[in-house]
C-alpha cells in the first residue's frame, strides 16, 4: 500500500468514526482497516487515534495528521484534476492568500463576477496580514503589495496604489488643519507597529524631499483597524488608496497635504509558485486580475470613478 492509501484510510476512518463504516466505503474489511491504522502509527512512531469498545478519539497528534493528510489529499486530487482536464474549463478549487485591505476593498466587489464567469471554480480565500509560505500552506496564488522578495516565487504586477495623508472632517474641526508637514507635531498621527518604516512619512518640499518622525498616542498592528480609527476622529493616518479611497467618497476622510505629497507608486502583484501558472484556475484568476484593476491606481478603483488627487502616473513593476 502507498502513504497517500494510508491517509486515505486514517481520513474515512475518521469521518465514518469507526473501522467498520470506514471499511465499506473502501471495501475493506474492518480488521483490514485497522491494521492499515496500525501500521501507520508505526511508521510515524506515535500514537493517532485513541480506541475504546465504543469509539474512536484523536490524540493530539492525529489532530494535527488528520489536518494535514485532508490539506495533502486535496493537492493530489487537484493535481490529478488539472492533469486529466488540461486545456478544457478552468474548474476545481483554488487556495488564494490575501491581505485584509485587498479582500475587503477590491476582491470583495470583484469576486462575484469571477464565480459567475467560472462557475466550475471553488474559491478558497486564506484572509491574513501576516506572512505566509505559499508551498508549506499549499495556496495557489497570493496577493501581495509592493516588492517581492523571494526569487522562488514568479510574480505579476495587475495595478498600483499610492498612498496619501488621511483625517476626518470631525478630527479638523476640533484640531485644526495642517497647513504644511511641519505642522504634524502638534497633531495625533496614528501609527503602525507591524510596519514601522511606514511611521516615517516623506513629503516633498521645494528643497527636496524630507521625512517626518510622526508621533501620536495610538499605536495599532493593522491597517484596516488605523482606518477605522481615523473615520472615528482618532487621528492622522498615511495609508494607501486602497483603503482610503471609498472612506474619501463617502466623505469620512479629508485628504491633506497634498501640495506636498510624495508620490510612491506601490505595486500590488499576483504571486505564485513556479509551475501553478499551468493550472487553467490560476490562468484564469491571474488574468481576471489584470483585466480588472490592469492600469488603474485604488483612487480610480472606488466606489465612483474620479481619483482622490490628480498625481503623475506610474506603471506598476513587474
Amino acid at each position: 500500500m502507498s502513504t497517500p492509501f494510508d491517509m486515505r484510510v486514517f481520513v474515512r476512518v475518521v469521518d465514518r468514526g469507526s473501522f467498520s463504516a470506514a471499511g465499506k466505503d473502501l471495501g475493506l474489511t474492518p480488521s483490514a482497516v485497522s491494521k492499515l491504522v496500525s501500521r501507520l502509527e508505526d511508521r510515524l512512531g506515535t500514537r493517532l487515534l485513541h480506541r475504546t469498545t465504543r469509539r474512536l478519539a484523536l490524540t493530539p497528534e492525529g489532530e494535527i495528521y488528520n489536518l494535514r493528510a485532508r490539506d495533502i489529499l486535496g493537492a493530489i486530487e487537484d493535481a490529478e484534476t488539472e492533469v486529466t482536464r488540461a486545456g478544457t474549463t478552468p474548474r476545481g478549487r483554488l487556495r488564494v492568500n490575501m491581505g485584509t485591505a485587498f479582500m475587503l476593498h477590491a476582491l470583495a466587489r470583484a469576486l462575484p463576477d469571477f464565480l459567475a464567469r467560472y462557475p466550475e471554480i471553488e474559491v478558497e480565500l486564506s484572509v491574513t496580514d501576516r506572512p505566509v509560505d505559499l508551498l508549506l500552506e499549499n495556496c495557489d496564488v497570493a496577493i501581495r503589495t509592493g516588492p517581492i522578495g523571494d526569487p522562488s516565487l514568479i510574480a505579476r504586477a495587475f495595478a498600483r496604489s499610492e498612498r496619501h495623508v488621511f483625517a476626518s472632517p470631525d478630527y479638523l474641526a476640533r484640531r485644526g488643519t495642517p497647513a504644511t508637514p511641519d505642522d504634524l507635531v502638534h497633531h495625533e498621527c496614528i501609527r503602525l507597529s507591524s510596519m514601522p518604516t511606514l511611521n516615517r512619512w516623506p513629503f516633498v518640499y521645494p528643497e527636496g524631499t524630507r521625512v517626518i518622525e510622526v508621533s501620536g498616542r495610538i499605536t495599532v498592528d493593522d491597517a484596516e483597524a488605523a482606518l477605522r480609527l481615523a473615520v472615528s476622529g482618532a487621528g492622522l493616518i498615511r495609508v494607501a488608496d486602497l483603503l482610503g479611497g471609498n472612506a474619501v467618497r463617502r466623505g469620512e476622510l479629508v485628504p491633506l497635504l497634498m501640495d506636498y505629497r510624495f508620490v510612491e507608486p506601490v505595486p500590488v502583484s499576483a504571486i505564485y509558485p513556479s509551475g501553478r501558472h499551468r493550472m487553467a484556475k490560476v490562468r484564469a484568476f491571474i488574468d481576471f486580475l489584470v483585466e480588472r484593476f490592469s492600469g488603474q491606481s485604488w483612487s480610480q478603483l472606488a466606489d465612483k470613478p474620479e481619483r482622490i488627487v490628480a498625481a503623475p502616473s506610474a506603471s506598476a513593476a513587474d
